[in-house]
């Protein structure tokens, strides 16, 4: 199932990523994974910080260098933040002990999949966030989920809808 919707500055975008965490709290308790497309500088990690506000965590920056980021909110929920720009192959992934973040309860959200997508879980929420033409800080955000996560976001505010058209947040 595909939802999609529209932000229209970077602060829609943190709290896009909030309320989908509030969602998943609930559906996923234990955690999930979700992979983040999207170009540079297109507001990833922006909704990466707002999933992990939700949950009571701040502070969250990119992890370009580090690989991965482990944060833990104050009452124990983990969140891995990966970027996986510059990972080329699966021995990669290995080399930063991804394998063993998946083994975790947590939260995980990767940046860059699109690098090594045959590497990761099947069941994963896909989050592709582009930019739309008509303004500069315009997104449009859309949301592939498995098929056991749907019903838990027909509705909220997110709606169905075809692939090329976004409905506001």
């Amino acid at each position: 199932m595909r939802y999609t919707c529209r932000t229209n500055s970077t602060d829609e975008t943190v709290e896009l990523g909030k309320k989908i965490a509030l969602i998943l709290k609930d559906v996923c308790p234990r955690g999930c994974f979700l992979s983040l497309y999207g170009e540079m500088g297109v507001g990833k990690t922006a909704f990466v910080r707002g999933f992990a506000s939700a949950f009571g965590v701040r502070g969250v920056k990119s992890p370009t260098y580090t690989m991965v980021n482990e944060y833990r909110s104050p009452d124990g929920v983990k969140i891995f933040h990966f970027d996986l720009y510059r990972i080329e192959s699966e021995e990669d992934l290995c080399s930063i002990g991804f394998d063993d973040y998946l083994g975790q309860e947590g939260y995980c959200l990767a940046e860059w999949s699109e690098n090594v997508e045959s590497a990761l879980p099947s069941d994963r929420l896909r989050i592709t966030i582009g930019r739309l033409p008509e303004n500069e800080e315009a997104r449009s955000v859309a949301l592939d989920l498995p098929d056991g996560l749907a019903d838990a976001f027909a509705g909220l505010f997110l709606t169905e809808t075809p692939r090329k058209e976004t409905q506001p947040i």
